[in-house]
């Protein structure tokens, strides 16, 4: 290519780490609640059971590992959710106690 083809026009150089400017985003909901048709969305419902859900009650009802069940668990810890755990007849029970 030659130079006469292309003017020597150079865009402005911006740092690695600037960020780049972007048009106005919608701004996210504080917390947002999951789909009603989601796994969560039925963990959720079993653990705001008065008596609460076991891990092989969550396991069945959503089809997910014993491993996966207790990641979904430490999720909703993290969403802000408070998870009580008590024994019913020898079994750890989980339960929302409260919502952030």
């Amino acid at each position: 290519m030659t130079s006469e083809t292309h003017e020597n026009v150079r865009r402005p150089r911006r740092m690695a780490r600037e960020p780049r400017a972007q048009a106005s985003a919608p701004e996210a909901p504080a917390k947002a609640e999951p789909k009603t048709s989601s796994k969560i969305s039925t963990v959720i419902g079993l653990l705001k059971r008065e008596q609460g859900a076991t891990l092989d009650e969550m396991v069945q009802t959503t089809g997910w590992l014993p491993h996966t069940t207790r990641a979904a668990l430490t999720g909703l810890k993290k969403k802000g959710y408070t998870i009580e755990k008590a024994k019913r007849e020898d079994v750890t029970c989980y339960r929302i106690a409260a919502e952030a």
